[in-house]
């Protein structure tokens, strides 16, 4: 991943008018990054993923009454597992990666299912956690933080689902396969990576932002935004 992000700085800052530059390219095969057609679709998708949340956190800013006290409406500890559930899905994406490179196939089989059921262990964490709310008197209605955090968890979960329908459709052939052929599945098990470390992302950032350091970020938006 760093090795990627630095190619594509490295690209950002090149000349193409100049003829040293011109002369570099010429010998290029044509492929800008070295990355698989999986990773390609996942970057694509961040970019619009990105747009989405970016439209969601904007839309929370500028929408929230000045008189409305935001700090500390939630404290569940509900919020905090399912944190450390994403990092877990990271970690064992981690592993599934070193699992590759050592050509480890039993060890992938495994890790790949721990990841799937974890994930789902999220979801359900969140739907619980929904139901809380709304027992609790905190409804979509209640106001515009609370509004907020559903419509961004309902977002972040449907991309979550997205990503699960993928991880079946990988694991399952992953676990049809011969030991010796799975590795084959390389490129759709890195692109899945990518996408769950995104997720996770997004998940912290949007954590830190709406639970952690609520009133202050909020604070500091508007005292740019004036």
């Amino acid at each position: 991943m760093s090795g990627f992000i630095k190619k594509f700085f490295g690209t950002l800052i090149q000349k193409p008018w100049e003829k040293e530059q011109m002369a570099i390219d010429s010998l290029d095969e044509g492929r800008a990054f070295n990355i698989s057609s999986q990773k390609s679709a996942v970057i694509i998708i961040f970019g619009i993923a990105t747009v989405l949340f970016s439209l969601v956190f904007t839309a929370y800013l500028y929408t929230i009454p000045p008189e409305q006290d935001t700090m500390y409406l939630l404290k569940p500890n509900l919020l905090w597992i399912n944190t450390i559930i994403l990092l877990f899905v990271t970690y064992f994406f981690g592993k599934i990666t070193k699992d590759l490179e050592k050509k480890e196939t039993l060890k992938i089989k495994k890790n790949l299912i721990i990841v799937g059921a974890l994930s789902y262990l999220f979801l359900f964490g969140q739907a619980t956690f929904w139901f809380q709310l709304m027992k609790s008197g905190n409804y979509v209605s209640t106001n515009t933080y609370f509004s907020s955090f559903y419509f961004f968890t309902a977002l972040h979960g449907l991309h979550l689902l997205g990503g699960l329908f993928f991880w079946g459709k990988v694991t399952s052939r992953v676990l049809k396969l011969n030991n010796d052929k799975i590795l084959d599945e390389e490129k759709n098990i890195s692109a899945l990576s990518l996408y769950w470390l995104y997720l996770l992302i997004v998940w912290i950032v949007f954590f830190l932002m709406i639970y952690l350091f609520n009133d202050s970020f909020i604070a500091w938006c508007k005292s740019l935004i004036s």
